[in-house]
């Protein structure tokens, strides 16, 4: 698998190498000594989340507000969704930019990201499944949520109407609003990505 920095450091995108043959294709997810050398961080699974989403479902954004506390790795194993991870570390030289990746069951793309990262999806076609591999388990009252169609944000959303939202992503503050809520987590720099070897 390639493990590769995206333009939000600490995070990264993991393209596996496909084994196909007439059965269908075969590919690691996920490897920890894989994940551990090349991000510097180490990785141990310690919960499984799953949802399922029919196509215009927006989900997010939401973020850990403990630094480092959540780490994921993020796989779309049904259907397709569009991706997007939002830099919410304050003091960071990325803060507020994010990175967008279209994901599908088929490319078997995945996102290994810090809990102090944003995150949040749209899913594009009905059914779509996406997998979290979380390296803590969850906590109630850790999380903080941001609209994700907050204009200060910018998220390109592929919208040809208005998304299906929960009550509580739809009610959920702006930018600005948990900035000065003093909840956002602060930036301390990631260990620097190891080249591919």
């Amino acid at each position: 698998m390639h493990v590769d920095e995206t333009g939000i450091p600490g995070t990264y995108r993991v393209l596996p190498e496909r084994l196909s043959d007439e059965r269908g294709h075969f590919y690691e997810a996920a490897k920890h000594s894989v994940l551990t050398e090349r991000t510097g961080l180490p990785f141990a699974v310690r919960q499984v989340n799953n949802s399922v989403s029919d196509k215009g479902v927006l989900r997010g954004v939401h973020c850990n507000d403990v630094p480092d506390g959540a780490s994921k790795l993020v796989t779309c194993v049904r259907g397709s969704m569009l991706d997007v991870m939002v830099d919410l570390r304050v003091g960071s030289p990325t803060f507020g930019r994010h990175e967008v990746t279209r994901m599908s069951a088929e490319d078997g793309i995945a996102l290994y990201l810090p809990g102090s990262i944003g995150h949040a999806f749209l899913a594009l076609e009905d059914g779509t499944c996406v997998n979290y591999l979380l390296s803590t388990e969850y906590v109630p009252g850790a999380m903080v949520d941001l609209d994700a169609l907050d204009p200060e944000l910018a998220l390109p959303w592929d919208l040809t109407g208005p998304p299906v939202r929960s009550a509580k992503d739809t009610a959920a503050p702006s930018l600005a609003e948990v900035v000065a809520s003093g909840r956002l987590p602060h930036y301390s720099p990631p260990p620097p990505a190891r080249p591919r070897s």
